[in-house]
């Protein structure tokens, strides 16, 4: 890990789950530092509890013990309103679902994100960084599964987020375009800076990562530096 000061520090972070009589332990004492600028690949099956941990990263679910850090600032003490102004000045998301407004153009579905942000690049410029410059003035209906995904990605990096976090982006596309859009997020990490976190359970996924952690039983089982880093086209699964 680059030896800088980290972005994220996890220390001891349990996540309870109480359904019914029955307590489902999603995280069991993790600790993490994530630094400014990686690309980081959390790897586990399903039901490992890597989402749950991106969550708790995001501000869109908080430990049931331990403590989270971003910067300067305390997660586990933060308010509501505090997690929600984290989550719109400071973190992109992109989910395996695209979750694209049908009625609205790839141009105004990252317009919507750019009206909020403090410093937004204009959504021009975030679907020219994926690709997408020719397509901008589509509708969902009229773009592949990997252009939407792709759409979804300048919406999240339109507002320049210090974070990127990615839960499965390219579970629910075949090969050639799940490429693309890893494609997309390595050029958004090089170029930007941004600290990107990408949960998968595809092994081939992970040798594109600055850093590689392993997640299974709710702990981090173990982690390793890339020392040479596939490029996304490279890769094969």
């Amino acid at each position: 890990m680059a030896a800088t000061r980290a972005l994220f520090e996890m220390r001891g972070v349990t996540k309870l789950y109480r359904m019914g009589e029955v307590t489902v332990e999603a995280l069991r004492g993790v600790d993490l530092e994530l630094a400014r600028g990686e690309l980081v690949v959390l790897l586990g099956p399903s039901g490992s509890g890597k989402s749950t941990l991106l969550n708790i990263l995001g501000g869109l679910d908080t430990p049931t013990a331990g403590t989270v850090r971003f910067e300067d600032h305390d997660l586990t003490a933060a308010g509501e309103a505090a997690l929600t102004r984290y989550r719109r000045e400071h973190v992109g998301f992109v989910f395996q679902f695209y979750n694209l407004i049908p009625s609205l153009t790839a141009r105004e579905n990252v317009a919507l994100v750019t009206e909020i942000a403090s410093q937004p690049m204009r959504p021009e410029e975030a679907l020219a960084m994926v690709g997408l410059a020719p397509r901008m003035d589509h509708f969902p209906a009229q773009l592949s599964g990997g252009e939407q995904q792709r759409v979804a990605i300048a919406r999240a990096i339109s507002k320049n987020p210090q974070v990127l976090l990615c839960d499965e982006p390219t579970g629910a596309l075949d090969i050639h375009t799940g490429i693309l859009v890893l494609e997309a997020l390595e050029r958004v990490n090089r170029e930007l800076g941004t600290c990107t976190a990408l949960v998968t359970h595809n092994a081939a996924i992970a040798t594109m990562a600055d850093r590689v952690i392993h997640i299974a039983d709710g702990r981090i089982a173990a982690q390793h530096v890339n020392e040479t880093k596939a490029r996304p086209e490279d890769l094969s699964w």
